[in-house]
């Protein structure tokens, strides 16, 4: 049940944004009462907690399954972003808007959590660019590792980025895109017009 629960509260989240969804229309939308989500969960900012944990559990998980495959670094950025827009739904309400405006605690801790996972995530693809002959041998890791953590931060901004003007999807590609031209070689770039073509 509460697996159930957590999908479901996902879901409607994600569609409908963390402030709009209340306890009764999760509950309704399961077809159980609200005294049910209140035995696994006592309280809506429990329920947003246990969401937000589970999404980010199951992105990690997604990124590590990813990393594993040994792709070139531009396919692994490309790959993950798509892996993001599968579980976010394109982010139609801008869920991590809401999260930092009602939930600034949990956004805070989420947002540490991530900085962690994606730092080590990307100066391993740092790496492995340089290596590979696709990324340029003398750039910073520690500063591009933090400048795309803190872009990635900042294009989900809504005062900053209208949803009405961006979808979510194609401002991550242009950010890619952004990224990817400051720090690859020309082979690096050849290999990112393949990718946009793709797209």
């Amino acid at each position: 049940m509460r697996e159930k629960i957590l999908e479901k509260s996902n879901e409607l989240f994600l569609n409908l944004g963390f402030k709009s969804v209340t306890m009764d229309e999760i509950a309704s939308a399961l077809g159980v009462s609200k005294k049910t989500i209140y035995k696994y969960y006592k309280n809506k900012t429990e329920l947003v907690n246990g969401v937000t944990l589970s999404m980010f559990n199951t992105i990690c998980s997604g990124i590590d399954g990813i990393c594993e495959l040994n792709l070139n670094p531009i396919d692994e950025l490309f790959s993950i972003k798509k892996l993001i827009m599968d579980n976010l739904k394109d982010e139609k309400s801008s869920p991590q808007y809401q999260l930092q405006k009602y939930y600034p605690k949990i956004y805070a801790s989420l947002k540490q959590k991530q900085y962690h996972i994606m730092q080590n995530c990307v100066v391993n693809n740092l790496k492995k660019g340089i290596e590979s002959d696709l990324y340029r041998k003398n750039i910073d890791l520690e500063f591009i590792s933090r400048i795309y953590f803190n872009g990635m931060i900042s294009i989900k901004d809504k005062d900053l980025f209208p949803l009405k003007n961006y979808s979510m999807n194609s401002l991550m590609t242009y950010y890619l895109e952004y990224h990817l031209r400051g720090i690859c070689t020309i082979k690096g770039i050849q290999q990112l017009e393949n990718q946009l073509k793709q797209k």
